[in-house]
C-alpha cells in the first residue's frame, strides 16, 4: 500500500489559475510541474462519478441546484469554465473515469477526494471503488474523505488502495480512527495542526498532508515541523 507522495500536490488540479475540478485544472497543474493532483468526486442523480467540489452547482457552473438532482446528460451540458475567466468558456464537468484517463496520460498520481452528499456516503463510496477496480488505473492513488463512513466503505472495498483521513482540526483519537481503517495518511487543515502534534502523527508511522498552502513561508514551515505534502492551488510557488 506504500505510495510515493511529492512535496506539493495541486488543489483541484491548479485551482489557482484554471477552474478548479475540470480537465483544464489538471493539465494547468501538469504544465507547472506537479507530479499529483488533486480533486472532488461525488455522484450525478444517475449514479455517475463526477468532479465538484460543492453539493449545488451555483458556484463553479452557469446552472443551478444540487448535483444529486441532475443526470449526467444535464451535468455535460453545462459550462464549468466561464465562472473563472472567460477564456475557459464551455469547459465541461468531467467524469471521474475521464480525469483518470487524462491523469494517466499526463503521469499524474491523483488525490481523489471522495464528497459524498447528505445520506449518501456508502453509496458514494461503493460506487467509486466500483469505477476504480473497473478501470485499473495505472498511476497510484490516494483515496480520501472527511466522512467517517466513507473511509470506512473504501477499507472494505478497495482494501489495497491507500486511504487518507481528512479533518480540519486534529481529533484527539485520531491514532484508533486511522488504525481502525488501516489509513495510509491524515489530511488536515494546516491553519489547526501544532508542530507538536505534527511530531505525534510522524512518529505514529503515518504521513501527514496539509490543505490548503499557498504561501512558501508556511510551506517552508510545515516542511520544518516534518509533514510530508502540502496541497497548493499555486503548485509552482510552493
Amino acid at each position: 500500500m506504500a505510495i510515493a507522495l511529492p512535496k506539493v500536490i495541486g488543489h483541484r488540479g491548479a485551482a489557482g489559475y484554471a477552474p478548479e475540478n475540470t480537465l483544464a485544472s489538471i493539465r494547468k497543474a501538469a504544465d507547472l510541474g506537479a507530479r499529483w493532483v488533486e480533486f472532488d468526486v461525488m455522484l450525478s442523480q444517475d449514479g455517475v462519478p463526477i468532479l465538484m467540489h460543492n453539493d449545488t452547482l451555483n458556484r463553479t457552473t452557469n446552472g443551478n441546484g444540487p448535483i444529486s438532482a441532475q443526470t449526467l446528460s444535464d451535468l455535460k451540458a453545462l459550462d464549468a469554465g466561464s465562472w473563472f475567466d472567460e477564456s475557459f468558456a464551455d469547459e465541461p464537468i468531467p467524469t471521474l473515469k475521464e480525469t483518470i484517463v487524462l491523469a494517466e496520460s499526463l503521469g499524474l498520481g491523483c488525490n481523489v477526494e471522495v464528497k459524498p452528499t447528505k445520506g449518501t456516503n456508502e453509496q458514494t463510496a461503493g460506487t467509486i471503488a466500483k469505477e476504480i477496480k473497473a478501470h485499473t488505473a495505472k498511476i497510484p492513488l490516494l483515496l480520501s474523505s472527511f466522512s467517517e463512513i466513507t473511509i470506512a466503505t473504501l477499507h472494505r472495498d478497495l482494501p489495497d488502495i491507500p486511504r487518507g483521513l481528512l479533518v480540519n482540526g486534529i481529533p484527539d483519537d485520531w491514532p484508533s480512527k486511522l488504525q481502525q481503517w488501516d489509513c495510509f495518511s491524515l489530511n488536515c487543515n494546516h491553519k489547526h495542526l501544532s508542530q507538536e502534534q505534527a511530531g505525534a502523527i510522524k512518529a505514529a508511522g503515518y504521513q501527514l498532508l496539509c490543505y490548503t498552502v499557498n504561501e512558501p513561508k508556511r510551506a517552508a514551515t510545515l516542511f520544518g515541523w516534518g509533514i510530508d505534502a502540502v496541497f497548493s492551488d499555486f503548485p509552482d510557488r510552493i
